[in-house]
C-alpha cells in the first residue's frame, strides 16, 4: 500500500467525523470540516494548474491553512514550501525562485512585504488570507468556497515529496529538504510508538514553518489527536490555552519554557492536563527540567534536524535529570552512529560525527544533487554534529553543526551572516561567532575588520544590516579588529575567536 499523507486527514475524518481536530482562536472544527477543507483547496489549486509535483508556498503564522495545504497537496500530489516569516524580503524571493513556486499563499500580517517583491515574481499566483484583499491577489477564503467538498482523486505518496523545508546553509544560500510522505509516516509511528501515550489535545506553539512543529502534525492526525495552535508566540496566551483547552502535551524550546516562568502568577495557571513536554533546539537547564518534574510534567529532550523530518533521538523520562544534558537514545525505527574523521565508529565516551540511518531522512536537497551525496553516503545522514555516547548508549551533543549558533530555537549560520556584512564597502573582512544570551541562549556577535581609512560605528553596520537578512539573524553586538585569525587554508578560527572575544 502507498501512504499518502493526504489520505490521513480522509480517513482520520470517516473514523471520527464530528469529533473536534483543530482549534485556532476562535475558530473550532471538527475532522470532517477540515478534511472538507482540504478538500476545497486540493480543487482549487487544481483548477489554478497545480497539479502533482508543483510547489506551493506558505508565508504566515501558525494558520488552520497550514492543514488545508499540507493535507490538501498531498491528496493531489503537490508539495508544500512553508516559508520563515522571519526572513528578510530578499531571502523570501529567493527561496520562491529557486523552488519555483506557482502560488504563494500568504496571511494578512505579511500584505505590506509582499507588495515589495511581486514585481520580482511576476508569475507567481497570490492567495492572501485576509477579509480585506488587494487588487493584486485573491482571497483564499472565496477561492475555497467556489469549490466541492467532495474527495479529490487521490495522487502519488510513498516516496514522491510532500514538502521543501528550506534550512540556513553553512555557505551562505538556504537548501531546501526534501520531506516525503514515507518520511512523515516514519516519524508518526517512530515517535508514537517512541513516546507512548502523550494525551489527546496538543499545543503548537512553535512555528510551523519549522520542522519541529510541522513534523508532528500528521501524527496528531494519525492519532485522533485535536491540534491548538497558538498562531505567534505569546507566553500569557499560551498558559491560558493550557489551561483553558485542558493540553497534553507540546513542543517547545528552552527560551519559551524560561520565558513562560516569567509570566506574572505563573504558579496560579492550571498544568495538571500536560503530561509531556517535548524540548528541541538547546538542552534544558537540570533545574528547569527538576521545576517541572515536581509539578507532575515531563520534560522529554530531543535531538533531530529538518533533514529527518524531525526527531532523531529523544531521552525517556526515567533518566530525564539523571542523564540531563543527554537527548537520549535513538527513537524506534532510527539508528545513530559516531564516526571519527576516517569513517570508524567510535568508542564510549569519544568524540565522534553522529550519522543518521531511518525511512524518515529526507530524499536529499533540492536541485543540489552534489550537496546531497556528500550529506547522505551509504544510506547515512552526515549531519556534521559531534557527540559522545556514555556506556549506556545516551547521546550528548557536544558541538554544533559548523559552528552553528541557535538563538531563541533558530539555526543561524554564520556563513550567511558573514556574507553579508563583506557586501558592506566599508568592511575587508568579517567573522560571526554566537555568545551566551540570558533570553535567546545565545545572540550573534561579529567581529569586523575595516578597510584602510574607512569608519564604521557598531550601531551603522547593525543599522545596514536591517531588511537584508531576517532580524534573528542581525547581530546584536560588533566588536572592530586589525584582523581574524584564520588557518593556513583561509578558515576562520572560530575557537579562538570565542575564548578571545566571549570571556
Amino acid at each position: 500500500m502507498t501512504i499518502n499523507i493526504g489520505e490521513f486527514l480522509t480517513k482520520r475524518a470517516r473514523l471520527s467525523p464530528k469529533q473536534e481536530g483543530l482549534v485556532c482562536n476562535d475558530l473550532r472544527m471538527t475532522f470532517e470540516q477540515m478534511n472538507w477543507r482540504a478538500n476545497q483547496l486540493a480543487h482549487a489549486m487544481q483548477r489554478l494548474g497545480v497539479g502533482p509535483g508543483d510547489r506551493v508556498a506558505l508565508f504566515a503564522l501558525n494558520e488552520p491553512e497550514y492543514y488545508d495545504l499540507l493535507f490538501g497537496l498531498g491528496k493531489i500530489g503537490a508539495i508544500l514550501v512553508p516559508v520563515n516569516y522571519r526572513l528578510a524580503a530578499p531571502e523570501i524571493v529567493y527561496i520562491l525562485s529557486d523552488c519555483g513556486a506557482k502560488v504563494l499563499v500568504f496571511s494578512k500580517e505579511y500584505l505590506e512585504i509582499v507588495n515589495t517583491f511581486r514585481s520580482q515574481l511576476p508569475s507567481l499566483k497570490l492567495i492572501a488570507i485576509a477579509d480585506h484583499t488587494p487588487e493584486w491577489a485573491e482571497s483564499y477564503p472565496k477561492l475555497l468556497d467556489q469549490e466541492s467538498t467532495k474527495e479529490p482523486a487521490i495522487t502519488g505518496g510513498g516516496d514522491d515529496v510532500l514538502s521543501i523545508l528550506y534550512t540556513s546553509g553553512t555557505t551562505g544560500r538556504s537548501k531546501g529538504a526534501l520531506l516525503t510522505h514515507n518520511n512523515y509516516y516514519c516519524t508518526s509511528v517512530s515517535l508514537h510508538v517512541t513516546l507512548g501515550y502523550t494525551g489527546e489535545i496538543f499545543l503548537i506553539p512553535l512555528p510551523l514553518f519549522h520542522i519541529g512543529a510541522l513534523g508532528g502534525v500528521p501524527m496528531f492526525i494519525h492519532l485522533g489527536q485535536k491540534s491548538v495552535l497558538l498562531r505567534s508566540f505569546d507566553p500569557k496566551r499560551m498558559l491560558e490555552l493550557i489551561r483553558d483547552e485542558k493540553v497534553t502535551g507540546f513542543g517547545t524550546v528552552p527560551a519559551m519554557l524560561m520565558f513562560l516562568k516569567l509570566v506574572p502568577g505563573f504558579e496560579k495557571y492550571d498544568f495538571s492536563s500536560v503530561k509531556i513536554i517535548l524540548v528541541y533546539a538547546a538542552p534544558v537547564p537540570v533545574a528547569l527540567i527538576k521545576e517541572y518534574a515536581a509539578a507532575g510534567i515531563e520534560i522529554r529532550q530531543l535531538y533531530g534536524l529538518t533533514e529527518c523530518t524531525g526527531p532523531a533521538s529523544v531521552i525517556d523520562s526515567q533518566h530525564a535529570i539523571s542523564k540531563a544534558g543527554s537527548c537520549g537514545l535513538p527513537i524506534f525505527h532510527s539508528e545513530i552512529k559516531l564516526v571519527d574523521d576516517q569513517g570508524k565508529e567510535v568508542g564510549p565516551e569519544e568524540l565522534g560525527e553522529v550519522l543518521l540511518k531511518s525511512e524518515n531522512v529526507m530524499k536529499g536537497y533540492w536541485n543540489r544533487p552534489e550537496e546531497t551525496r556528500n550529506a547522505i553516503i551509504d544510506g547515512w545522514l552526515c549531519t556534521g554534529d559531534l557527540a559522545k555516547k556514555d556506556r549506556d548508549g545516551f547521546l550528548y551533543i557536544l558541538d554544533r553543526k559548523k559552528d552553528m549558533i541557535i538563538s531563541g530555537g533558530e539555526n543561524i549560520y554564520p556563513a550567511e551572516i558573514e556574507d553579508l556584512l563583506l557586501h558592506n564597502p566599508k568592511v575587508a573582512d568579517a567573522a560571526v561567532i554566537g555568545y551566551p544570551d540570558p533570553k535567546w541562549g545565545e545572540a550573534v556577535k561579529a567581529i569586523v575588520v575595516l578597510k584602510k581609512a574607512e569608519q564604521l560605528t557598531e550601531q551603522e553596520l547593525i543599522a545596514w544590516c536591517q531588511d537584508k537578512i531576517g532580524k534573528y539573524k542581525i547581530p546584536k553586538k560588533v566588536l572592530f579588529a586589525d584582523s581574524i585569525p584564520r588557518t593556513a587554508t583561509g578558515k576562520i578560527l572560530k575557537r579562538e575567536l570565542r575564548a578571545q572575544y566571549n570571556k
